[in-house]
């Protein structure tokens, strides 16, 4: 994770940066959370279906597990759960230093954002935990947008509220979905590479 990102050729005037697995090395920590939380409804996510969601908000996930596995898990309930248990464990937080190279070669040369699927809180409790809260000019959580990621709300969201056009903006994403996501909304994308969890 600590080779150089290679970006694409391109007249970019905003980045916009996912957070988890992409700024802030969390999947690991998110993986653990989910399947506590899921374990007690007798679910559980392995590692490719986690990495396969990943980007979609979390009571969605819920939802999409439930239609999957016949299940009545609740939704709301279990998100406010499961993000719980992440915020206990976010001392751990590490930056995944390639991308955040980018965040403070950016830093007051064009505007950033930060366009996620977790809800705010826990966006800003992983920017503090970084020492990034004043790197962002633009944070959109997952109360931001009604058609979370693989839908391109969520990055015009933020290129709308940054006052750049979608094909000035570059999206660094880990991500398959956010990845389609960036593809839909006209914009150019890196790819950051996913760890494997362990």
């Amino acid at each position: 994770m600590s080779e150089a990102l290679l970006l694409p050729p391109g007249d970019f005037r905003a980045y916009l940066f996912d957070l988890d697995g992409t700024v802030a090395d969390t999947m690991p920590l998110h993986f653990v959370c989910w399947n506590e939380a899921l374990g007690l409804h007798g679910c559980s996510l392995d590692e490719r279906q986690f990495y396969a969601l990943a980007g979609v908000p979390v009571e969605r996930t819920i939802e999409m597990l439930n239609e999957q596995h016949g299940l009545q898990m609740p939704a709301r309930e279990l998100a406010e759960y499961k993000e719980a248990l992440f915020l206990k464990r976010l001392v751990k937080l590490k930056p995944v230093e390639a991308v955040v190279a980018h965040v403070h070669e950016g830093h007051g040369r064009i505007p950033l954002a930060i366009v996620s699927g977790s809800p705010r809180a826990s966006i800003f409790n992983s920017l503090r935990l970084l020492g990034l809260t004043d790197k962002f000019d633009v944070i959109v959580g997952a109360e931001d947008y009604a058609h979370g990621k693989p839908d391109p709300e969520p990055f015009l969201t933020a290129a709308a509220r940054l006052g750049v056009p979608p094909e000035h903006c570059l999206v660094f994403e880990d991500a398959d979905l956010g990845i389609e996501a960036a593809v839909a909304a006209g914009m150019q994308w890196v790819k950051v590479p996913q760890p494997p969890l362990g």
